[in-house]
């Protein structure tokens, strides 16, 4: 079946420069197909020509565009079934010159997507969620992610914070020159658009994306705050260890001097007369 965008686009473009058939349009705007001008298929959102649309069967293994789409919109359509076999059919003729092979990329595969892909949202509660629910989105040219060097994440405080967790780096490969960069955590939020600094590609992540990261920072902060109680438990201990074995050294080193001083001194002498 081909993929649809339901009327709950909110036109971000984040899915147009993702399609690997340039299947994806404006709306209002006439799409090319077999060598002729067609008319919109929408007006007013973002749309996919079905058939240009291989579910980018031959390329990813999830489709492109639902995965960065921010509000999930961007679903198969349950009015056009499909097979893969017709579906990397039409990827091989949409891309002569591909060499697809017999082994390619598939969201039919049996490892695409994974044990939480159609999971629904999660409630708000967790840690990193929750901070970053907080923090204002950064507009779209305020995005592109700074130098690497300067993402590297150094605690200030003894306990992680979940607002520190703000600001760890997340590697993002960008699925159009199949560079790697990093953008902090606070930058995706759904909705936030993000440019690739190599290939200035757009990104928006989902809420998919944005919940599978959250979950896994709040493991992270866990474990943080675990090693971190490891340490101070262990260095309490040391201290406690290393107190008691000075003031066993320093009651041994008075006995010895004790002993020795009263070895040396010689007794005094008593008087003839008593």
């Amino acid at each position: 079946m081909a993929t649809v965008i339901t009327d709950d686009c909110i036109n971000c473009a984040a899915c147009e420069p993702e399609c690997p058939n340039t299947a994806i349009y404006e709306g209002g705007v006439e799409y090319q197909h077999q060598g002729s001008a067609h008319r919109a298929l929408s007006d007013d959102f973002f749309y996919i020509i079905p058939d240009r649309c291989s579910e980018c069967v031959g390329f990813f293994d999830e489709e492109a565009c639902a995965v960065v789409c921010p509000v999930d919109c961007c679903i198969p359509d349950p009015d056009r079934p499909e097979t893969e076999v017709q579906l990397i059919e039409r990827a091989r003729i949409l891309h002569p010159d591909e060499n697809f092979g017999d082994s390619f990329p598939s969201r039919f595969s049996d490892d695409a997507g994974g044990d939480d892909a159609g999971e629904p949202a999660a409630e708000a509660g967790s840690a990193a969620t929750e901070g970053a629910a907080a923090a204002t989105p950064a507009p779209a040219a305020a995005a592109t992610p700074a130098p690497a060097a300067a993402a590297t994440p150094a605690p200030a405080a003894p306990v992680v914070e979940a607002s520190s967790v703000l600001d760890f780096p997340v590697p993002v490969l960008c699925r159009s020159c199949e560079g790697e960069y990093e953008v902090d955590f606070r930058f995706l939020t759904p909705g936030t658009v993000l440019r690739c600094p190599l290939c200035q590609a757009s990104f928006s992540p989902g809420q998919r994306v944005f919940l599978e990261i959250s979950r896994r920072l709040d493991r992270y902060v866990d474990l943080m705050n675990a090693e971190v109680d490891r340490h101070e438990s262990a260095v309490k201990d040391e201290v406690e260890s290393h107190e008691a074995n000075i003031a066993d050294i320093k009651e041994a080193s008075a006995d010895e001097l004790r002993r020795i001083v009263e070895s040396l001194l010689e007794r005094p002498r008593r008087s003839m007369f008593g």
